[in-house]
């Protein structure tokens, strides 16, 4: 039985991600931050579906490195991680206060980066051995109005490309799936005007639903993409590319 961790698996391409993996066998461990009821009907629904696989909710506070060992302890065996939070703010860079970039920088960087310290021998150990970031085209493109954002999944993306060569030889790869203007709440600052406004400017003439993101990130965990590694895969409709 093949274990996936999906940090950020209360949100809308976490929980996602957790309903195609669920269908394809895996067990799963289920991270929230503070949205219990969401991960626990999650939950709910997953261990009625796919009662010869187990599920287990996990939650820790990303924005704090201190919590890093609450959820390794929790993790046992493991062949893969998803790293599926993610948090903006929008509006101008002069008027980013320098709490808000640190708790974007802990969230998005210096927790994931440094909870992989800990999970990277059990992921050796695994006969699979695969992570993935859900970053953004922000990270290659930036984007005014968020550019604390930009800049965090820009570094992302370096690391990737980086850490993917350190553990190329234990087996495990890297990779980064990095959608454009997905249909999700975190996009429900902006009104519906402005949205429709975004889509005109994508080629395909619409937003993202998760199902299509989540779709690269099962690619990415299938057997035949061993070979695959340090990549970014933008899937934005063909949006600022």
């Amino acid at each position: 039985m093949r274990w996936a961790l999906i940090l950020g698996a209360s949100g809308d391409i976490g929980s996602k991600i957790a309903n195609d993996l669920a269908a394809q066998g895996w067990s799963l461990y289920l991270h929230y931050n503070n949205s219990y009821e969401k991960v626990k009907r999650l939950y709910d629904k997953l261990d009625s579906e796919y009662s010869e696989q187990e599920f287990l909710i996990i939650q820790s506070d990303m924005s704090k490195i201190s919590e890093i060992d609450k959820l390794t302890n929790s993790v046992f065996s493991l062949d893969a991680v998803i790293f599926a939070e993610g948090t903006t703010k929008y509006g101008l860079f002069n008027q980013l206060k320098m709490e808000e970039f640190d708790e974007m920088l802990t969230m998005q960087l210096r927790y994931p980066l440094f909870l992989l310290q800990k999970l990277e021998e059990k992921l050796a150990h695994s006969s699979l051995g695969r992570i993935v970031f859900i970053g953004s085209v922000y990270g290659g493109y930036g984007s005014a109005m968020e550019v604390g954002y930009s800049t965090i999944k820009g570094a992302l993306s370096a690391f990737v490309k980086a850490y993917s060569k350190e553990v190329a030889s234990l087996g495990i790869t890297v990779n980064v799936v990095a959608p454009g203007a997905v249909d999700t709440r975190m996009n429900n600052m902006f009104s519906s005007d402005v949205k429709e406004q975004v889509a005109e400017d994508i080629p395909m003439g619409k937003l993202a639903q998760p199902n299509q993101i989540s779709y690269w990130v099962t690619c990415l965990l299938a057997d035949r993409a061993e070979y695959l590694t340090g990549q970014k895969i933008y899937v934005t409709g063909g949006w600022l590319q």
